[in-house]
This record gives C-alpha cells, structure tokens and sequence, in this order.
C-alpha cells in the first residue's frame, strides 16, 4: 500500500484526502441549500446549521492537514503529454479551489460568530468567537459565502469535467493517478 505520493501517481493518504474532501464539500452545499428553506417550526431549525458548522471546522482542520501532506508529499509531476496550457489552468484551478475552500470555511465561521457565541463542534470542542458584529457581518459573511460556494461546485465539476476529458479523449493517465492506480 503506497501512502505517499510518487512520482507516477498520488498515494493513498492524498487520494483518501481529495475525495473525502470532494464528498463533503458537496453534501455541505446540498445540506446549505436545504437547511436555508426550512421554517422557524421545523425540527431541523437549530439542528441543520450546528451540523453545518461543525462539519465545517472539522473540514477546515483537514484542509489544513491536506496542505501540510502536500508539502511533506507533494504531487506527481505534470505529465509529460500536457501542454504548456494545460498546466497552467490544472494548476491555477487547484490553487483556487483551495483559496475557494478556505474563504469559505473563514466566511462560514464569521456568519456563525456574528453573535458574539463559540462555536460548538459536536459538543467535542469550541471555536471561540473573535469578531462579532452582529447582522451586518452575518448578512455580509452570508453573501460572500453563497457565492464561494457556488463558485466552487462550478468550478470542482469543471475540474471533473478536465480529468474525464483527459481519460475519455486524451487516454493519458490523469484520471488513473487522481484514484491511486497505476497508470
């Protein structure tokens, strides 16, 4: 089992932390999405956002292990058949959706401390509140942190688009490396 990336291909560790941070970032948008239309009496009210936001600081957390993994296993090499273009853009769309990610998450935190309160993660541990401005910076916070999002998922399925148009039609090994296998 190759935990650490190669040179021909990423390592289990990378792979485990790419999709499982695709899955979650995509179940956060639908459950974004849901809990926003419920009403004041449903029972998912309160429950739907202390949800969200906890599984916001955990994803934090493991966006950041994500960055230190990559700098002690950094990705294979750019392959040898992509053009000069083509690195450039894969290159430019990983830094944004990290950049995308992160603002985010800090956009998500600002909503949820607007109040002045902590934020609970499961009741495991808190996230102390540093600045709280009450609704201006909620509403504020909550407008930027809409579009992140959206801009994400169309920016992460343009990036899935990529690896399925370098398997489908180019037949290089992008698509092989991004799931751990060999090309």
């Amino acid at each position: 089992m190759q935990w650490k990336n190669s040179a021909e291909r990423y390592g289990h560790l990378s792979v485990l932390l790419h999709w499982g941070v695709a899955l979650t970032v995509y179940g956060m948008f639908a459950l974004g999405l849901w809990m926003v239309s419920l009403g004041y009496y449903d029972i998912w009210y309160h429950r739907a956002p202390e949800i969200h936001k906890s599984i916001g600081i955990l994803l934090f957390i493991v966006l950041v292990i994500r960055m230190v993994w990559r700098w002690v296993s950094p990705p294979p090499p750019a392959l040898t058949t992509y053009t000069r273009v083509t690195r450039l853009s894969a290159t430019l769309a990983h830094w944004l959706l990290y950049g995308i990610l992160f603002s985010i998450l800090i956009t998500g935190y600002f909503i949820s401390t607007a109040n002045g309160q902590a934020i609970s993660v499961f009741g495991w541990f808190e996230i102390p509140a540093s600045l709280a401005d009450g609704a201006s910076q909620a509403d504020s916070a909550g407008t930027i942190h809409l579009y992140l999002a959206w801009s994400v998922v169309v920016l992460s399925a343009l990036h899935a688009l990529a690896a399925f148009k370098h398997h489908l039609f180019d037949k290089d090994a992008t698509l092989k490396r991004m799931l751990g296998m060999k090309p």
